[in-house]
């Protein structure tokens, strides 16, 4: 029996049912996990599970070590996604919920965050009272380099449509100490649009966009940071720059 599994899910208020839910299988397959210490899940169901508990997957399969192990800068990429949309809306929700001290949203519309997770400006205010910085840095929805995306993307539901769809969420609001929004300005506007970066304290979600793409198409990484100077810091200090040359809303 795996004790560590079984308990951790205790811990999180998990049924086997709720977590199967949470990772993409089915509820025997969980039961089997817990049934059986020496049966390791494939690498993603590992991850899944781990990050619907909140624990180091290490802790749940210590044999799994191993096979993951990385070095360098690689042990920083916590998982790839081809696409934005591959990327489960749990993981987005429980990087939320477990950030206590920065949250940053520097995509350049950040519409997608409305639509997909649930009372999400509750969320936020419940956050920012509870003491963490959170950051939202939007594209000028008259900007310059607004207006070239649209017509390079071509959809009907066009980039500054999104953009104000995030400041009119922000609006509805009002004023919440802890809580900041500003716009990218050209030059920095240009670098904004081909790089989003959502920041949840130590983790991040990058998401470089590919030539016509929009966002959901476009690839993702999931990164955490282990070390100074590794790819999680890189990226980050490339949207505190941005943000330094925003303007306030």
């Amino acid at each position: 029996m795996n004790a560590t599994l079984r308990s951790a899910m205790q811990a999180a208020g998990l049924s086997p049912r709720q977590l199967a839910v949470r990772v993409g299988v089915s509820t025997k397959t969980v039961e089997r996990w817990l049934a059986d210490s020496e049966l390791i899940p494939h690498a993603r169901n590992r991850e899944d599970a781990a990050q619907a508990l909140g624990v180091d997957v290490e802790m749940l399969w210590p044999k799994s070590v191993a096979e993951r192990v990385k070095t360098g800068a690689d042990r920083e990429i916590v998982r790839s996604y081809p696409y934005r949309s591959a990327c489960p809306s749990t993981v987005w929700a429980d990087l939320v919920g477990r950030a206590n001290g920065e949250l940053f949203f520097a995509g350049y519309t950040n519409y997608f965050l409305w639509t997909q997770q649930p009372a999400f400006a509750a969320t936020l205010r419940a956050k920012a009272e509870a003491g963490c910085r959170v950051r939202f840095l939007v594209g000028d929805p008259e900007g310059e380099a607004t207006r070239r995306r649209e017509a390079v993307e071509g959809v009907a539901l066009s980039v500054s449509t999104r953009i104000r769809m995030t400041l009119d969420e922000l609006a509805k609001m009002g004023p919440v100490e802890g809580v900041e929004v500003r716009t990218s300005d050209a030059p920095d506007a240009a670098s904004h649009i081909a790089l989003s970066v959502f920041r949840f304290d130590d983790e991040a979600l990058v998401t470089p966009h590919l030539a016509r793409l929009v966002g959901h198409d476009s690839p993702l990484l999931h990164l955490k940071r282990y070390e100074s100077g590794g790819m999680f810091d890189r990226f980050v200090e490339h949207a505190e720059e941005l943000w330094v040359g925003a303007a306030a809303v």
